[in-house]
């Protein structure tokens, strides 16, 4: 009997030995309570999160430009934000009409309305937050407020209020470029705090901008240590 126990004995432990491996090697399933019910998931999403430098300049001057720069671009960034939502729920809407006709006559309806909700308050904006507006435009829409005015009414109307614009140094064909500029970069970065901390509302762009590679390019190059000039 007792050869028998001990042959049972290591019976059981070689069965338990084989299946520890498996335990180890299977995927390990968490669950999620969505209403009452426990839905099972092998991995969770998290959104994108920017590990943001600490500010620094290089003098007085650069500060001010800076935060100069971040109130203006407060300011004009809802309008920009507002004009792609607008873009959007009409080329949604356009996309669902048939009849060409109708296509037109919506358009026209949606014109008059952006025109109406934005006239008031653009009249209001100095030069340089109309230049920036156009450049948070073309962020929120890929297209530029000259192309834009070409689709939604023609091309005569576009070139005669660019031509209206550059009188005022204001370009409607200006893109947003912050690789290759550094005001552009500046209000990238502006506005990448502001969403992280709360006070503007987060609208992704209608491109990709590699944040960092426009931190690389722009940061300050840290000087050498004593040490390592010697």
């Amino acid at each position: 009997m007792k050869y028998i126990a001990y042959i049972a004995l290591l019976f059981s432990t070689l069965i338990f030995a084989q299946e520890d491996p498996v335990e180890q090697d299977s995927t390990v399933v968490h669950y999620m309570i969505i209403e009452g019910d426990s839905i099972p998931v092998t991995e969770v999403e998290l959104d994108e999160v920017l590990m943001l430098p600490n500010l620094s300049f290089k003098d007085r001057n650069a500060r001010i430009r800076y935060i100069v720069l971040r109130r203006k671009t407060h300011k004009v960034f809802p309008y920009a934000k507002l004009a792609a939502e607008r873009l959007e729920a009409l080329q949604n809407r356009l996309d669902q009409l048939e009849r060409k006709r109708d296509k037109k006559k919506y358009a026209k309806v949606i014109q008059r309305y952006i025109e109406d909700e934005f006239s008031a308050e653009l009249k209001k904006l100095t030069k340089t937050e109309g230049q920036i507006l156009v450049k948070l435009i073309h962020r929120q829409t890929g297209k530029t407020t000259f192309e834009l005015i070409k689709e939604l009414r023609n091309g005569w109307r576009a070139f005669w209020f660019n031509n209206t614009a550059s009188l005022f140094d204001i370009s409607l064909k200006k893109e947003f470029n912050p690789l290759a500029e550094e005001e552009d970069y500046l209000i990238e970065d502006i506005l990448q705090r502001a969403f992280q901390n709360g006070q503007l509302e987060k609208q992704d762009p209608a491109f990709k901008i590699d944040y960092y590679a426009c931190v690389n390019k722009w940061s300050e190059p840290k000087k050498k240590s004593n040490k390592s000039e010697q």
